[in-house]
């Protein structure tokens, strides 16, 4: 986490043909609660996020393969606050 609360979470990319996710940066709301930030090129036309930017999620520890690596990862499993329209 980093000095303006920040952290590295991954949101599930949906209708992608396989299980992936993608990294982005959340913002510390409580413990293991986030409000998802955009990627720098976020495009919600090409890439459907389970909880798009701006929704408040639970997140938990998972250990997942990413590039051929296994490693623990923080990662959206709930949304608490859907995305204010």
């Amino acid at each position: 986490m980093d000095n303006l609360g920040t952290h590295t979470i991954y949101i599930n990319l949906l209708n992608e043909g396989s299980p992936c996710c993608r990294p982005t940066q959340g913002i510390w709301v409580s413990e293991m609660t986030y409000r998802v930030l955009p990627t720098e090129n976020y495009d919600p036309d090409d890439e459907h996020w389970e909880f798009p930017p701006g929704s408040v999620v639970e997140c938990r520890q998972e250990r997942r393969i990413i590039d051929g690596e296994s490693i623990q990862i923080t990662i959206a499993v709930r949304a608490i606050q859907p995305r204010a329209e």
